[in-house]
């Protein structure tokens, strides 16, 4: 249960919660923290503004209820999937990753940057986001969760990469998404090469066929979780 979650609730409480987030996730897609007040909200999702605070006590805990659920469609995809071809699942992954960042603009900007000032709740988000994305990588490409920390250090490089790249292309959406997803696959494909060259015992995989289109990428082979 997230920090902003009341206790004990259950049926048509747990029921309109859950609705309440489901309006926040579309009311704070491309709108920021700042940009919305407690009465703005309340007159989009028709309802008085004290039963907001009385699911999440405050505006801050309804973002942050909102990042929470947004964030864990973005972990189950990752985690999700372990039957499909690798080349497939890394493709499926890093492309699910950039239309959440695409669909959720404001709240993948909040993640990533840290929030209003320094928000350590909002880091934690971002710190379990990152960890369970780095297993869920590290599974795919060796079968297991725990890897020696210089592979995991190269895997969270790549990673920051990702958030670094995804920001700046938000910035330009004029780039295709396709273009971008081949782009950290291939970035992907060598991390894996450059781990197997400081930790033998995490080989890179068999090269597979990219199961997708590279707009304006030539076809390749990848390496991939």
């Amino acid at each position: 249960m997230n920090s902003s979650q009341q206790p004990g609730v259950t049926g048509r409480s747990k029921a309109r919660r859950l609705e309440l987030i489901a309006i926040g996730r579309k009311l704070f897609a491309d709108t920021s923290y700042d940009a919305l007040s407690m009465d703005d909200i309340a007159r989009h999702a028709g309802v008085a503004k004290g039963l907001i605070y009385y699911y999440f006590k405050s505006k801050r805990g309804y973002y942050l209820a909102i990042i929470e659920d947004a964030v864990a469609e973005l972990v189950a995809r990752a985690a999700g999937d372990t039957g499909l071809p690798r080349a497939e699942r890394v493709h499926r992954t890093v492309d699910g990753y950039l239309r959440y960042a695409q669909s959720h603009q404001a709240a993948y900007r909040t993640i990533v940057t840290g929030g209003v000032g320094f928000d350590p709740q909002v880091h934690s988000i971002r710190d379990a986001v990152r960890e369970e994305l780095i297993a869920a990588l590290a599974h795919g490409a060796y079968g297991r969760r725990e890897i020696p920390l210089l592979a995991r250090l190269a895997l969270l490089g790549w990673l920051s990469g990702v958030e670094g790249v995804t920001l700046e292309w938000l910035d330009h959406p004029e780039l295709p998404r396709a273009s971008v997803c081949a782009l950290l696959i291939r970035q992907l494909r060598a991390t894996l090469h450059t781990i197997e060259e400081f930790a033998p015992e995490c080989p890179a995989p068999p090269p597979e066929p990219y199961p997708g289109p590279h707009p304006g990428v030539a076809p390749t082979a990848v390496h991939s979780p």
